[in-house]
């Protein structure tokens, strides 16, 4: 468990080792992945997605590394299990601020890192996603047939958890490769990106908040 400060802080210290030098991407980017891997409707076993952090096929690391990277990566899946159970924000919090570069405002290359680790995993796991919303829709139907049991007066979801996860996805893609985002767009669009990234980047507590629980809906 962590007793202070973020998840990352449980894992950076090890994943940062020159032993893992050329196998690990950088801590941010593993917090991230690990986050992506708390949060998924199924966690995946530990022999699926710890091989998705090596980077190097041809890295050479002796059994004792092997069991330390191994036990570090768990006690950061229990850190995050445990921030969620309290509705803690994962993030470390320098990451929610953005930073000025050149006269422009932009998200800070360890947001991007950490960011671009969610996705990575996000994508490996898009088939759990699937099944998740394959569950939630038979789960609805059979809502719908008792429905005349329940008060009419009751409020109906607002938004489907798929249409939730595809916002918070789109957020996280954004801020992930914002060069790359502010390339599609027209000028006026553009513009109006630029003007807003420091917004986005303190709403991210909350959407990742958001991305969580759509795990449970």
């Amino acid at each position: 468990m962590v007793k202070d400060g973020f998840p990352i802080n449980t894992i950076s210290d090890i994943v940062s080792l020159p032993s893992f030098e050329n196998v690990l991407p950088d801590a941010y980017y593993v917090d991230g992945m690990i986050f992506a891997v708390a949060s998924a409707p199924e966690i995946p076993m530990p022999e699926q997605w710890m091989p998705w952090l090596i980077q190097s096929s041809d890295s050479h690391l002796v059994d004792k590394d092997v069991d330390k990277l191994a036990d570090t990566l768990m006690n950061g899946l229990r850190a995050h299990l445990d921030f969620m159970r309290q509705e803690k924000s994962p993030m470390p919090s320098e990451l929610n601020v953005a930073i000025e570069v050149q006269g422009t405002t932009r998200p800070s290359k360890e947001l991007e890192s950490w960011l671009n680790g969610l996705l990575h995993v996000h994508k490996q796991l898009e088939p759990v996603w699937q099944n998740a919303w394959n569950h939630w829709e038979k789960h609805l139907e059979k809502s719908k047939a008792n429905k005349k049991d329940c008060d009419s007066n009751e409020p109906e979801k607002t938004e489907p958890a798929e249409a939730r996860l595809s916002r918070c996805l789109k957020l996280f893609s954004t801020l992930a490769n914002i060069e790359l985002a502010l390339s599609y767009r027209n000028d006026k669009q553009a513009a109006q990106l630029e003007s807003n990234i420091n917004m986005l980047v303190k709403q991210l507590p909350s959407v990742l908040a958001d991305y969580t629980s759509c795990q449970g809906s």
